[in-house]
Order: C-alpha cells, then structure tokens, then sequence
C-alpha cells in the first residue's frame, strides 16, 4: 500500500462519510430548496460536487485536470437515493486508482489550467480542500432551512 494511502486517504474517506450523511439527513424535496437569489438549488449544488470529483479522479488518470465535464442524467439534482448511488461509485474508483499506485507514482504531476502542476498527492489535497468547501456550503444551505446539521458534518467540520 502506498504512503498516501496509509497517511492520508482516511481523510479523504471521513468526508466523504460526512457528505454521505448530509444526503442521507435530507428528503428529495429538500433538494429543490434555494436560498433565493440566483443560488443553485441544494440538488445542483450536490450535482456539481460530484461534477467535481469526477474531474479530480479523471485527472488522476489522465494526469491531466479537465472542468469540462458535467453529468446530465435527468433527475439526478432531486434524488438523493441517485446522488448518493453516484458519490459512492465515484468514491469507490477514486480508491481504486490512488490503491493501484506506488509511493513514485505519487510524485508524477498533473497538469493543471493555467500551466501548474501538481503531484498527485497535493491534488488530493485541493480535492479535500473542495470537499470540505462543498460540506461548508451545504452548511449554509442547512441553515438556511432550519435544519440541524448531520452528525457526521458536526463532527467533521463543526
């Protein structure tokens, strides 16, 4: 097993617990509520988060980072059941790609926009960085609606 397996990856699993319990603490209507204002609605706001990591686990492939893509599947943004099916399939290659490489491969860089490179292993850390972002935006949403925060996101984020 690789450094960043061993060392850091539980960091990038209890996020991704505590966005799974977010899903899991809302109904699909809750998904529709927006803040008001030109706000996404929480379901586009978890949509892209997973836009999101599908962009970082294509990087790790590719050793390129690309924002192009975007999942139109109808009726993703109000199921949670669907979401949540998603973020677990996304969170599960994730795994399976930074398993299958070694402590060198960790060091190989990936382009990023703009012409910097990262190695693998600090794009992970920007993709933590992005996860706890989205978990405290989704904070601010749950608040927004009266809604006590899930257990795992007290716990991790506060």
């Amino acid at each position: 097993m690789n450094r960043y397996m061993q060392e850091k990856w539980a960091w990038v699993e209890g996020t991704h617990g505590s966005r799974l319990g977010l899903l899991e603490s809302l109904s699909d209507a809750d998904l529709a509520f927006t803040p008001g204002g030109q706000a996404m609605t929480l379901g586009a706001l978890c949509r892209e988060m997973g836009e999101v990591q599908q962009s970082y686990l294509t990087s790790l492939k590719t050793f390129t980072q690309d924002w192009d893509y975007r999942n139109h599947e109808a009726g993703l943004e109000s199921s949670t059941a669907r979401l949540k099916a998603w973020y677990q399939s996304l969170d599960s290659e994730m795994e399976a790609v930074l398993t299958a490489f070694s402590d060198e491969d960790l060091q190989k860089g990936i382009e990023r926009p703009g012409g910097f490179s990262a190695p693998v292993e600090m794009q992970m850390d920007v993709y933590l960085q992005a996860l706890l972002i989205f978990l405290g935006k989704a904070s601010i949403y749950l608040r927004a609606m009266s809604k006590p925060l899930p257990g795992s996101m007290q716990e991790w984020i506060g």
